[in-house]
């Protein structure tokens, strides 16, 4: 219903254009691309000083100076298979940590990343860390378009996309292992961590706990249904075995997550196009609940561990709006507003249950600088009632725990300036202000210095 009503309020908002011009002719069709070859590197290294810090955690940002440094070097391989079809192959190397806490001498790494702000600050790192490079196939996964025989469009050669044409109207199905992400949650001005907005909570809505392994990929299937002005998603996937974990359940639909999201294409302020997509999503598998936690620790002397309740299937719902629109010409603006059930603990994104973000972006066309971009965003993120006492009690979650909490919402600011070099290569430095890290207002708050290096063929 809510859906309906924002479509609605959309499309009366909508000024009524006048007449639109003869159209273009539609290109010939393409057999397209046989092969697509591309690549990335990208190297991110971030920084923050001392801070206050009336206690800490094994799971806290380290209140002393930091640094980390993540690498990452992929390969973007497709083949065409027949009319319409690809199959793509991503492997990666991969080597650093995100900003954590230091392991005392003796311990198995050097380092505990990525823990201690639940909008995490850089999407280069993941929730495993190694000191030394390792490989990985990210994705590999088929993809079949289906067209409907509407007038035709170039699809442009692109990473994980063979250039040729495709029907307006079109279905498209792809399975096998890749994210979630690359199909559900999608924004031009923030989503790409290589390119623009760093942190989570940013990038994507950061209550979308969307199923993934610890480097944020699963098995499954999504099927996109797309017309002129709309675009309709659903998929499934395969959740982790245990919460925020290396493995994906092996067996079909013991643990999966089940998704629809809706886009209606827009075009406001004189007919600059925009967005908006509402999505709905279920995580169902073995989860804990807060307060069985709780209860189960009462009484014993140690903290609560959702661990130790998970004994049963539960559904966790969640969903949120996601909107962008170019409010100019190289000036686009945008917006994220997600949420889910706080009554389990969160599976495999991120600690958060409601969160609200708006940023902006500026094209550097804007002042003939074509390849250079400004980003300016904030967010704010909250955790359920029962998360609050959870962490209180000196419970553990999947990026924050400090040992206790004196609870507060956690605000981020992000602004970056990217220096683009044609088109294969930038930098760009970024500036992240967290209040209240992990919810705490007895902890910072932090300011995190980043510099990002990055090249793409």
């Amino acid at each position: 219903m809510l859906l309906v009503l924002l479509l609605a309020a959309l499309q009366a908002a909508s000024p009524r254009t006048p007449a639109a011009p003869s159209p273009s002719p539609s290109p010939a069709p393409s057999p397209g691309e046989r092969w697509s070859f591309h690549a990335q590197a990208t190297n991110l290294q971030q920084y923050h000083g001392e801070f206050a810090a009336a206690y800490s955690g094994r799971q806290s940002l380290y209140s002393k100076p930091d640094t980390a440094k993540t690498v990452s070097v992929t390969l973007f391989l497709g083949a065409r298979l027949w009319k319409g079809a690809g199959v793509y192959i991503n492997p990666e190397v991969d080597q650093g940590y995100g900003l954590g806490f230091p392991n005392p001498p003796g311990a198995p790494t050097p380092y505990s990343g990525t823990f201690g702000v639940a909008g995490f600050v850089s999407g280069e790192a993941y929730k495993v860390g190694s000191a030394s490079m390792y490989e990985r196939v990210q994705r590999f996964f088929l993809r079949q378009d289906f067209d409907f025989g509407a007038p035709l469009e170039n699809v442009e050669p692109d990473i994980n996309q063979l250039g040729g044409t495709v029907s307006q109207n079109h279905l498209t199905l792809t399975a096998g292992k890749f994210a979630v992400t690359d199909v559900f949650d999608t924004n031009p001005y923030a989503h790409d961590p290589a390119n623009d907005f760093m942190n989570w909570a940013i990038i994507d809505m950061a209550s979308f706990d969307y199923a993934a392994d610890s480097w944020g990929y699963t098995y499954g299937m999504s099927g996109e249904l797309t017309h002129a002005q709309s675009t309709l998603r659903a998929g499934v996937f395969q959740l982790s075995t245990v919460p925020n974990t290396i493995a994906i359940e092996p067996v079909p639909f013991l643990q999966y997550s089940p998704m629809l999201e809706v886009e209606q294409r827009t075009s406001l302020f004189g007919g600059h196009p925009g967005a908006i997509k509402a999505l709905i999503y279920g995580d169902y598998g073995f989860m804990g609940s807060y307060a069985d936690a709780i209860a189960e620790a009462a009484g014993t002397g140690r903290p609560p561990n959702t661990a130790a309740v998970r004994t049963a299937r539960h559904w966790k719902l969640g969903g949120g709006i996601n909107a962008y629109q170019e409010v100019a010409p190289h000036v686009g603006v945008f917006t994220r507003l997600s949420g889910m059930n706080g009554t389990y603990e969160a599976f495999e994104f991120t600690d958060v249950d409601r969160s609200a973000c708006a940023g902006l972006s500026i094209d550097g066309g804007l002042y003939h600088r074509p390849n250079d971009t400004i980003g300016l965003a904030g967010v704010v993120n909250t955790i359920s009632a029962p998360a609050q006492q959870y962490f209180a009690a000196g419970g553990l979650g999947i990026l924050v725990g400090d040992g206790a909490l004196s609870y507060a919402a956690e605000r981020i600011v992000e602004a970056y300036y990217k220096v683009g070099f044609g088109q294969a290569g930038a930098i760009t430095a970024d500036y992240q202000f967290v209040r209240n890290p992990a919810y705490n207002t007895v902890r910072g708050p932090v300011s995190i210095f980043g510099l990002r290096y990055h090249a793409q063929i």
